[in-house]
Order: C-alpha cells, then structure tokens, then sequence
C-alpha cells in the first residue's frame, strides 16, 4: 500500500528540462523587499514563496535553485529579515522569500506587524500558485510549522513541504522524521499530498524542485 504523502516521483525528461530552461542563465534577480502590502510588485505573474522557521535553510535553497551563491543572503541573526522579499525568475515567475519565523530576534511590535503582514500576503496575493514549506529532515515538522500550515490552510493556500538537509540525516532516523511528517500534514487540507526531498549542498531534489515551479500555470 502507498504511503500517504509520497515523495515525488523524478521528473521526466521534458519536464526536468523544462525547469532547467526556467532557471538558466542567471535569469534571477533580487527585485525589493516589501514591508507593506502597497509594495508588492504588480501582480503580473505567477509567484511561489518559500517560508520556514529561522535557520531551515531557506536562502541557500534559493540560492541552489537558482544557481546563483549570493542572490538570497542569510542572516547569522535569527528572525531578523522581516521583509517579503521578491527575486524575479526569467520575465515569467517570481520567487518569494518569506520572513524566517520561530525564534525571531525581534521586538514584540515587530514581530506582531510582520505577522500581520504575512497574513495580508497570504490571503490576497491571487498569482501565487504555491507555498513552499520548508522542514528541516532532522527534525520534523514543529509546532510553528504548524502555525504556518494553518494559516495556509485557512487563506486557501496549496503548500507542498519541503524537506531540507537531507544528507545531514541517517537513513533510519529519515523514515521516523518521514512518518511524523506524514501524520502532521494529514490534518492539513491545503498540504500537496506529495514531498521533496533536497539537500542545497548536495544537490538532491533541487532538478526535481525546478520542473515543480516550471510546470505550475
């Protein structure tokens, strides 16, 4: 019997294809960082964001996709980015980087805004087709994960997780992490019932994640 939330399946030839056409070429730019709704860019395109708690990776992985080592910086502050951050990926899509939520290093009025403002995005952004959630393969998903999960799930938002550092983890200790993860997003109706597996160091999933974005319309 298939388990529930497969991996995804390798992409097909086309479809890898299709995603690595997407991401050639330093065809990414960093565009602004928003603060407020009246900011974002026009809604023009197709849009997927990536969130996460501080630290899961999330830079680097956008860095790995997009084959570029600088364009998404990491913060050796925890929480400190409290900006939506908009990357441009070919004249087609845009890449989305959402704050790092967890352990903020932030005042409360801060934090509390930029909540706000997160909920504001989530809810009305209507060219975004995907939230990426990114969950680290060492540990499972967290109850702040599920904070974000829920919000997704009451805003309508499809999201698919996305396990980081894979090869920072055994293989015995990989399927508990797995079934955890699998028994926390059944409660989800807006998870996609598939997951991607990647390590940004390694390069695993990164080709498979490509032809993801690629194929949304």
């Amino acid at each position: 019997m298939q388990l529930p939330f497969p991996l995804v399946e390798e992409p097909d030839e086309a479809s890898r294809e299709k995603g690595r056409k997407l991401f050639a070429g330093n065809n990414s730019e960093f565009l602004k960082g928003v603060v407020a709704m009246s900011g974002l860019p026009e809604a023009d395109r197709i849009e997927v964001c990536f969130a996460g708690r501080s630290n899961v990776g999330k830079s680097t992985l956008i860095n790995a996709l997009t084959g570029r080592t600088r364009l998404a910086r990491a913060s050796n502050t925890p929480g400190r980015t409290q900006e939506i951050n908009y990357f441009t990926l070919a004249d087609s899509h845009y890449l989305v980087d959402l704050p790092g939520y967890g352990y903020a290093n932030a005042p409360l009025p801060v934090i509390e805004k930029w909540q706000k403002l997160l909920k504001q995005y989530l809810s009305g952004r209507a060219t975004l087709r995907r939230a990426f959630v990114l969950v680290d393969a060492r540990h499972g998903i967290k109850s702040v994960d599920e904070e974000i999960m829920s919000l997704l799930d009451s805003s309508a938002v499809t999201f698919q997780v996305v396990l980081t550092k894979a090869d920072k983890v055994k293989e015995k200790d990989r399927a508990k992490v797995m079934d955890q993860v699998r028994e926390k997003l059944s409660k989800h109706p807006a998870a996609f019932p598939e997951l991607v597996l990647t390590s940004s160091e390694k390069g695993d999933g990164i080709a498979t994640l490509r032809a993801i974005i690629a194929g949304l319309v």
